[in-house]
């Protein structure tokens, strides 16, 4: 579960009421009041365009679930990418980049985030949010999915886990699971319900929550926050302002089981696997043991805070690039250099 700051006042800078006070001696000019400035840019929202290729909503057949994704590249394995609580898929924008340049990338919003419409937003369990994820693939790729590395944050590193130990996915090639360990998460549980209450939960502009969001911790990267977000928050007419788009501390009951057992199906993944933190001592004895037996690489990003692929896109993109170059991952799996594949006859 990500870890999310304490209510910060988000004091507005309003202009003085007074006109400049009393004329003083004989004829002289009131000073001119300055125009009311405009909102200021650094917070403005960016359009997730500039970042990915191009947006679709995948309709799961049989079903009123209707799931947003954001795509961008043309060749190599497909990067799966799922968003942590309160996030959306925008949260790889920044990374979507680089990603793109030598590798496809898909990002989703999860159920009840982001653009994604379902029948029951509500419902988080770790089985409805898998069960999405598979679905998702199943209606894009079909019978015959591309390889498949998945990278989740947080939430999403849970869900990403529990897809991959599932084992019903044969072009899976990697996983990479980004700042959630079973430990840290677990002991963590007893706290959320405050940090959430305890988050601004009104926001009168977008602007003003992308400024809250830089300024209360959540985010490091005012440029990742202007693009994801917009994403995070919807408009309320009965309450004439903006607020989370995620209810999640309507969703407690499902915590628990995002977490439980996470070690341990992260360490069984039959692939090739990465676990991404942004600090030390995080890692829980299960962890350590499989560290030390070399069953994950596992990578710190100093200087950043939990949402490491917004703060730093560039390191991550370049993790995320690396792993798959090094695992000789293409987009049908792994590639022997010097392993000529038959061509296929032209059609």
């Amino acid at each position: 579960m990500e870890s999310l700051p304490e209510e910060t006042s988000n004091r507005s800078s309003s202009s003085s009421g007074g006109g400049g006070g009393g004329g003083g001696g004989g004829g002289e000019k009131l000073p001119v009041r300055p125009p009311i400035q405009p909102p200021s840019e650094k917070y403005s929202p960016l359009d997730w365009s500039a970042y990915f290729d191009q947006e679709a909503d995948v309709s799961i057949p049989e079903s009123e679930n209707v799931f947003h994704v954001y795509t961008a590249g043309k060749e190599g394995p497909v990067v799966f990418c799922l968003h942590g609580g309160g996030y959306s898929g925008l949260s790889f924008a920044l990374a979507a980049r680089k990603i793109k340049q030598e590798a496809r990338i898909v990002a989703m919003d999860l159920r009840g985030h982001g653009k994604s419409s379902t029948e029951n937003e509500l419902d988080l369990s770790i089985e409805s949010l898998c069960g999405d994820v598979l679905a998702v693939l199943k209606t894009m790729y079909g019978d015959s999915p591309p390889a498949i590395v998945l990278v989740g944050h947080s939430m999403g590193g849970s869900v990403a886990v529990h897809v991959a130990a599932k084992k019903v996915l044969p072009s899976l090639a990697g996983l990479i699971v980004v700042d959630v360990v079973e430990g840290t998460a677990m002991a963590s549980l007893m706290h959320m319900q405050k940090l959430l209450s305890n988050r601004m939960q009104y926001f009168p502009t977008i602007e003003k929550a992308i400024e809250w969001s830089v300024k209360g911790g959540t985010l490091r990267n005012i440029e990742s926050a202007r693009i994801s977000i917009p994403s995070t928050v919807k408009y309320d007419d009965s309450k004439k302002c903006y607020v989370h788009r995620a209810r999640l501390m309507e969703t407690e009951q499902y915590w628990r089981g995002w977490y439980e057992g996470l070690s341990e199906k992260f360490l069984s993944s039959p692939v090739p696997k990465i676990l991404l933190l942004a600090g030390t001592d995080r890692l829980d004895r299960a962890l350590t043991i499989g560290q030390m037996q070399g069953k994950f690489q596992m990578v710190l990003v100093r200087h950043t805070g939990h949402a490491i692929q917004e703060d730093v896109p560039d390191e991550f993109a370049t993790v995320v690039l690396n792993f798959i170059s090094r695992n000789r991952i293409g987009p049908n799996g792994v590639e022997i250099p010097g392993l000529r594949r038959p061509m296929k006859s032209q059609q």
